[in-house]
């Protein structure tokens, strides 16, 4: 993650919240410092689910996120799901979600549902 990215998110979200801009605001919270939106953590799914697993026509159609530690600029994310169940009348999955740091830290855990549309 970037600065760049934080003003890139803030720019579609308008989320302006001091802990991802103000460096004294942010030092004196819990997290010690600047984090990074937590939509730009989990916007890394998107990507998973969108292309490579389930693919591409996938969409969220439900998600339950948990934030645990936090993502400043300059930390790299890695985003993973795993199939956990399959609906056989329908392309709907259900997986389980993970984002971690490049120190190995799990920062996102949770579950997704998913739809995919099959595209032609």
């Amino acid at each position: 993650m970037e600065a760049a990215d934080i003003e890139l998110f803030t720019r579609i979200s308008g989320d302006r919240n001091p802990l991802h801009y103000d460096e004294q605001a942010a030092a004196d919270s819990r997290f010690g410092g600047i984090i990074v939106q937590g939509g730009v953590t989990s916007a890394i799914l998107n990507a998973v689910v969108a292309e490579r697993l389930p693919g591409p026509g996938t969409v969220f159609l439900n998600v339950n996120w948990n934030f645990l530690a936090p993502v400043r600029p300059g930390d790299e994310i890695t985003g993973a799901v795993q199939v956990i169940e399959v609906r056989t009348d329908k392309p709907i999955t259900k997986l389980r979600t993970t984002v971690t740091r490049q120190d190995g830290t799990l920062v996102l855990e949770g579950t997704a549902v998913c739809y995919t549309t099959a595209l032609i």
